[in-house]
């Protein structure tokens, strides 16, 4: 028995054109799979399914499909063993749609055509009748042309092989054969009583390994041609052949969908009829390619970009005064947006038909591990650099109360609050100035908390956060990324202490070359350089080394220093299997996806108790922990000076910038279109909910927290129901829809209280590489979908595994080398000031983060192309 593969591509125009002359449709909604004709008849003559089809459809942000059929191949040696009498054979035919190629954005369009119209292979006039006799023409057109002359021998003798290729019978018993065309594009129509196709024209395409590079021909037949169903007048055939390791945006579908979606438009059809020379051909061709790059500019950019399109909506709106005012426009309208839904974010997933209570277990552990490690090395570096006025039992306190009240009171839930490193900045330089000019520290960082808390309140009242709408995704993007190394560096300078101290620690004693004293300068140096993350949220830098005389007695081996590293590495190793166990063969779907979401409480655990108990003789650095006397005694205001208050106002100002951009940011990124939640923004309202929540915990001399990343998009992925997709043999994750709740963060603070009964044992028994392997784990995984981090791996990559991005279609490769080199320069200049070893300049980073503004409005446009620019900046 034969079996045959048959791909068949089919375009379809729908209704409610945009242009009407070719019955373009700006429905998005229709995914539609009609079935072959022809195979019902076979199958009613039969008696029984004698084909059976799978239908796929893509969703694409156009308005316009195609409808692309693509077949299984059936190895050609099982077809002889499996031989039915009467010649009987299988034919295995599935139908998706494909976009009309953009030929306003899709550079890749007017490149194909300009390729063809350089050496243009097209046959007028053609008076074969056969299909084959057609295809056999047009291919030894292509091996006459001149610039294939070189290889004229070579394609001479691959010709039997391209015509078989062609067709489904290709390399198929001779008793068995099925000749039907492989891969075809059509141009169809739906109706209300069923698709009609459109028959004159018909795109052939074919991939081979004896191609070189990419050829096209056109051939006008003298006569319509009957050459059976969907075929019944055909007058212009188009074959398109490519060789099958090249770039996502050259391959042989690709090239054919420019070609069909010229080939659409019957007003185009019927001006190619009248054309009497190749020139004539030609010039119809470029006049048509300037109509569809007139009409894609006249499209709606809400169709033309779907999801994206508040986005790109919100950046060309420019901010004028009257924005900002009335007072506190921006907050009602946060409150009329997301309290009608405000009881749905306690019941979905808990009441009703879908229920995802496994999901927010998982989350919720995945939630407490991520924010309690964190603050415990936080808690470990104030309780240092405030002399225990701040240490690891009000970090606690502060995070998991600071949390409860946002995550029950704010606009978007999903957002999560964490101390960072710039936070601990600042407190170590209030300490510092409070040294200096003896001033009480409880009193000075109320002050200044204070002062910050109230800048926060005026930029809500004032909706500045309407100025985040400038920040394009690429800037975003820029500042992720830096925080992302920062995890890195500061787990290696981690890292580099612990061998510091054990490795080389025996020996520089031994020699007495270097005293311990100088060594431990030497990482307290290392050290002053951890507070470099703009949002590092997780990423806490390793508190400093004890001092002299609490070690003199200890021994010091190289065997820590090894087990730290390996333990660093092992939960790194872990972790990130664990979370890309989702996507293996092994387990039950259902296990896969547990197993994933807990990934990080897993290897923390594991590799905690293989520390504790597998290597009980090895010494281990661990964090530092001094109890409180009282955890909520409020500061005395009164015994501030004026000049006191002033100075505190001045800082609270620059924490308040630090602040205004950290919680929109993050907001911005956790709301991402990509992401599809639903229930609407309230970066006002949340704004002012956080200066509401820092100004009780500076009273309290508790640390500050504002939102995190990437702990938020983090959380997000966490609850989404996530698909994978391939297209163009790419294959990558799309968020369908996001469990929006408020009830992991709520159960996740609420275990982080309860974490200081655990305190110092069984929390202490956690090692520092633990954490220094959490933090690598966060920079790995917050990456994942950096779109920056992406264009610099294309640097390393063949051309032929480029992903088939919005960016790659739209942008000329070269002016996404450039781009990224500009971002990797704003980048560098990012670095230069937030991981500065001054103090002083890390603390007017958030001044550099907004001037990244007017680089990206006023100097990138100086050196690319704005429209290049934009669709970088697109979000898909």
């Amino acid at each position: 028995m034969a079996r045959a593969t048959r791909h068949v591509f089919h375009l379809q125009p729908c209704e409610n054109s945009s242009m009407s002359h070719c019955g373009y449709s700006e429905d998005a909604g229709c995914l539609k799979c009609d079935k072959d004709d022809a195979s019902e008849t076979h199958e009613d003559s039969l008696g029984e399914e004698a084909f059976d089809t799978i239908n796929s459809s893509i969703v694409s942000g156009e308005s316009i499909r195609f409808l692309v059929n693509v077949n299984l191949e059936v190895q050609p040696a099982q077809a002889v063993e499996s031989e039915l009498p009467g010649g009987c054979g299988l034919l295995h035919t599935s139908r998706k749609y494909l976009k009309l190629k953009n030929f306003e954005e899709e550079i890749r369009a007017h490149r194909d055509l300009d390729g063809f119209l350089d050496q243009a292979s097209i046959i007028l006039n053609e008076t074969a009748t056969s299909l084959d006799d057609v295809l056999r023409a047009m291919l030894l057109r292509l091996v006459h042309r001149p610039s294939n002359l070189e290889h004229k021998y070579k394609l001479h003798c691959n010709l039997e092989h391209l015509m078989a290729v062609l067709f489904t019978d290709a390399e198929t018993p001779t008793e068995g054969r099925v000749h039907l065309l492989a891969d075809t594009i059509q141009g169809v129509t739906a109706t209300v009583t069923g698709v009609q196709y459109q028959q004159s024209w018909l795109c052939i395409i074919c991939t081979s390994k004896s191609l070189i590079k990419r050829e096209v021909c056109i051939s006008r037949l003298l006569r319509p041609q009957n050459w059976g169903e969907n075929c019944c007048e055909v007058r212009f055939v188009i074959l398109v052949l490519a060789p099958p390791k090249t770039k996502s945006t050259k391959t042989a579908t690709e090239v054919g969908r420019t070609f069909a979606t010229m080939f659409l438009d019957i007003n185009f059809r019927q001006k190619l009829l009248k054309t009497r020379t190749e020139e004539e051909f030609k010039e119809a061709l470029v006049y048509q390619r300037q109509l569809l790059t007139m009409t894609d500019q006249g499209l709606n950019p809400s169709i033309k970009y779907s999801i994206s399109s508040i986005c790109i909506q919100k950046s060309h709106q420019l901010l004028q005064h009257k924005n900002f005012f009335p007072v506190a426009k921006g907050i009602r309208e946060d409150f009329a947006r997301r309290f009608p839904v405000y009881s749905l974010d306690f019941t979905d997933g808990i009441i009703g038909k879908n229920k995802a209570v496994g999901k927010y277990i998982t989350t919720t552990l995945f939630l407490y591990f991520a924010c309690l490690l964190p603050t415990i090395a936080f808690g470990s570096l104030n309780d240092e650099n405030t002399d225990g006025a701040i240490d690891v039992q009000k970090t606690i306190a502060g995070q998991s109360i600071g949390g409860f009240l946002y995550a029950l009171f704010s606009g978007q839930p999903l957002v999560v609050l964490l101390t960072t490193a710039p936070l601990a900045l600042y407190t170590h330089v209030i300490r510092g100035i409070c040294d200096d000019y003896n001033l009480d520290f409880n009193t000075f960082y109320a002050c200044t908390g204070l002062w910050n808390s109230f800048f926060l309140a005026f930029y809500a009242f004032f909706n500045f956060s309407l100025i985040m709408s400038l920040f394009k995704r690429s800037t975003e993007e820029i500042i992720a990324l830096f925080i992302s190394m920062t995890f890195v560096l500061d787990a290696v300078k981690g890292m580099v202490k612990i061998f510091q101290k054990y490795y080389f620690g025996s020996r520089i004693i031994n020699t007495e070359h270097i005293s311990v004293l100088s060594l431990l300068g030497l990482g307290t140096s290392l050290n002053t350089s951890f507070h470099t993350a703009l949002n590092t949220s997780v990423l806490a830098s390793p508190p400093e080394l004890d001092s002299v005389s609490n070690h003199t007695h200890e021994h010091t081996s190289r065997e820590t220093a090894m087990l730290s590293l390996f333990i660093m590495l092992g939960t790194l190793w872990l972790s990130y299997t664990l979370y890309q166990f989702k996507k293996s063969p092994y387990l039950h779907p259902y296990m896969r996806e547990i197993l994933s979401d807990c990934a990080l409480p897993i290897s923390v655990l594991t590799f905690s108790l293989i520390c504790c108990y597998g290597f009980r003789e090895i010494k281990m650095s661990k964090f530092r922990y001094n109890s409180s006397e009282s955890l909520f005694k409020i500061a005395e205001m009164q015994s501030l000076s004026l000049g006191a208050i002033g100075s505190a106002m001045g800082l609270g100002f620059l924490l308040s910038m630090l602040f205004f951009i950290e919680q929109n940011l993050v907001a911005a990124l956790a709301n991402a279109p990509e992401n599809r939640l639903v229930k609407g923004t309230a970066y006002h309202w949340d704004l002012l909910l956080i200066a509401i929540i820092n100004m009780g915990l500076s009273l309290f001399g508790m640390p500050w927290i504002h939102a995190a990343y990437p702990h938020s998009p983090l959380h997000v992925r966490a609850l989404a129901v996530v698909e994978e997709r391939v297209e163009n043999g790419h294959i990558y994750e799309t968020i369908v829809n996001v469990w929006e709740t408020r009830l992991t963060t709520l159960g996740a603070s609420i275990l982080v209280g309860f974490s200081l009964l655990l305190l110092p044992n069984p929390l202490q028994w956690i090692p520092k590489p633990v954490l220094y392997g959490l933090f690598l784990y966060i920079a790995l995984t917050s990456i994942d979908a950096n779109q920056l981090f992406e264009r610099m791996a294309l640097l390393l990559k063949d051309q032929a595994s480029y992903p088939p991005t919005h960016y790659i279609r739209r942008v000329p490769q070269r002016k996404i080398h450039y781009f990224t080199g500009l971002q990797v320069l704003q980048l560098l200049l990012l670095c230069a000031f937030g991981m500065s070893p001054v103090p002083y300049m890390k603390m007017i980073f958030p001044l550099i983060m907004m001037a990244m503004i007017p680089i990206r409005y006023k100097l990138l446009p100086r050196i690319i192309e704005a429209k290049y620019l934009d669709a970088m900046d697109a979000e898909h």
